[in-house]
């Protein structure tokens, strides 16, 4: 199963490229801007340093305290098995869990984290996206508004971006908060053993706080996201529009995320053909500039990997770090 899933990001990058033309991507990438570059590689690390804080707030809530420097650490050693090994982000999230047991943490608690941790960013992805359609489709005529529809940019009520994106936003943000009170506070059945612990420690420690930590947080890693793919694209010369960009990234990241290869390659690749060519970039562009957002993980999982290696045995790491 692991070699298929090699193979079929293989078989997905090639096909991309070979559509798109191996000598058109090669130029593409040849003549790309090295300062678009290097912004969209430190906007990339960025996220992911604030990924291991999101993460080490969200081990806290759950009473499973971890240092700051333990959790970076363990988060780029996840990275670099996300993006070198097969199974896209699923490798690198059982890493962190198991690493969390090996602190002598609860197995439910420690699952849970990596859980919600994940959950947190793809929602947040997903926010992010309908409140940049929700700006484009309201905002002033641009070419990039047909694709989404005439009829929206016309709609009673969609005058204003700002506040048809903070509807949208407002809308999404509260949606897994009230999912939060009713599994912490629902009259359902009661829980039993370990659930029912934790249940009423996190009632205790209350929702408020805690969630508007991770909303911010998670918002901090996909604007960061965002940036990473918007300095991709204008490396190559893409002048699309911020939101533009922003509404492509649900499709381009949340398919890097599928299980089906290694590292996200071709995946993406293939998703990025598809939304940005929606708004008319050539498909070698597109796939130029994925490859540029799957290099960025890779030099991110090189630093990741030589602290897979090196690591020392685990030891408690609750003291601040």
């Amino acid at each position: 199963m692991r070699w298929l899933r090699v193979a079929a990001g293989v078989l997905l990058l090639g096909a991309a490229v070979a559509l798109a033309g191996p000598q058109r991507v090669w130029a593409a990438l040849s003549h790309a801007d090295p300062r678009w570059v290097l912004g969209g590689l430190a906007c990339a690390v960025a996220a992911s340093l604030v990924c291991a804080l999101r993460w080490h707030a969200l081990c806290r809530w759950l009473g499973i305290p971890v240092a700051h420097g333990w959790a970076v650490s363990a988060y780029f050693q996840g990275v670099a098995v996300n993006a070198l090994l097969p199974g896209a982000i699923v490798g690198g999230d059982v890493l962190r869990a198991v690493l969390l047991r090996r602190l002598g943490h609860p197995g439910l608690e420690a699952g849970l984290s990596v859980l919600l941790d994940r959950l947190s960013g793809l929602w947040m992805l997903f926010v992010i996206g309908a409140a940049s359609v929700a700006w484009g489709i309201s905002g002033a005529p641009d070419p990039a508004t047909e694709i989404l529809g005439a009829a929206f940019a016309r709609a009673p009520g969609l005058s204003s971006p700002a506040i048809t994106a903070g509807i949208a936003t407002a809308v999404l943000l509260v949606l897994p908060w009230l999912g939060l009170r009713i599994v912490l506070h629902g009259r359902g059945r009661p829980a039993s053993g370990r659930l029912r612990r934790l249940r009423t420690h996190l009632a205790h420690q209350g929702i408020a706080r805690p969630y508007a930590v991770q909303a911010t947080m998670s918002g901090v890693v996909q604007a960061l996201s965002v940036g990473s793919l918007l300095c991709a694209t204008r490396a190559l010369g893409v002048d699309l529009p911020a939101w533009v960009i922003a509404a492509t990234a649900v499709p381009v990241y949340l398919m890097a995320t599928l299980p089906v290869s290694f590292g996200g390659w071709g995946t993406r690749e293939a998703a990025a053909a598809v939304a940005l060519g929606a708004f008319g970039v050539p498909a070698s562009l597109a796939i130029t500039a994925s490859v540029l957002v799957g290099v960025y993980a890779l030099v991110q999982a090189i630093g990741g990997w030589r602290a897979l290696r090196g690591a020392p045995p685990v030891r408690n790491a609750e003291a601040p770090g």
